[in-house]
This record gives structure tokens, sequence and C-alpha cells, in this order.
């Protein structure tokens, strides 16, 4: 499910975070299944239940997932419309397009290559 490095700079729950969104963007874990309790990933992973906590409330700031007192903690449905996460990519896209516009490139060149990535990604799933 998810590999920990420990020898990445990057601190533990954030490998965690970035493990968990992979699965659920590459479609490894579907809208509305349901992720692994705190404990029971923490226990698999063999690190404190604190830092799995953690990584499920940024995910669940950014819209990745959604808790349920008493149910569980299950991968967001509908993320189109919702999170955090969704606006700083569109904002990101934007300053990258008008760089790249900048420095040369069409529209054309840009609305190809965006459709090439788009097509790529339904392949993979």
């Amino acid at each position: 499910m998810i590999q920990l490095n420990y020898r990445d700079a990057r601190p533990i729950y954030l490998q965690v975070k970035d493990g968990l969104r992979h699965l659920v963007v590459t479609g490894a874990i579907q809208q509305g299944d349901q992720f692994p309790s705190v404990r029971a990933l923490a226990a698999s992973l063999a690190i404190n239940p604190n830092t799995i906590q953690r990584a499920y409330e940024a995910l669940e700031k950014e819209g990745y997932l959604r808790a349920e007192a008493g149910r569980g903690v299950f991968a967001a449905k509908g993320m189109g419309g919702t999170g955090e996460r969704r606006e700083t990519l569109l904002k990101q896209l934007d300053e990258t397009v008008n760089e790249l516009l900048f420095l040369g490139m069409t529209p054309q060149e840009l609305a190809a290559r965006v459709s090439a990535a788009g097509t790529k990604g339904e392949e993979e799933t």
C-alpha cells in the first residue's frame, strides 16, 4: 500500500499523505472506499497513530477524503468542485501556462499537451 523511506528528508506524515493521495488519484482507492482505521494503518506501517491522524486530517482538508464519526474514513466523492488542493493546482496551472506562453509555446501546443495528458490518465484507469 504505502512504503516509507526513513532516509527521505520529508516528514513521515507527508510520505503517508502523499502515498494515500497517490492511491486515490490513480484509482487504487476508489471514491467511497473506506480507508484503514488510524490504528490499523499505524500498526501496518509500524508508526505512531498520531502520524496517520495528521496525514488523514491534511487529506481531508485538501478534499481527498471525508471522515464520518463512528463509521470511518472514506475516499471523497465528487472531489471536482471542492477542496483547497483543486484551487492550489489551478493557480499553479495558470502560472505555468503563462510562463510557457511567455517562453514561446503556442496555445495550440498547450491544448495538445493537456489533451495528451488527459488521455494518458484515462489509459491508466
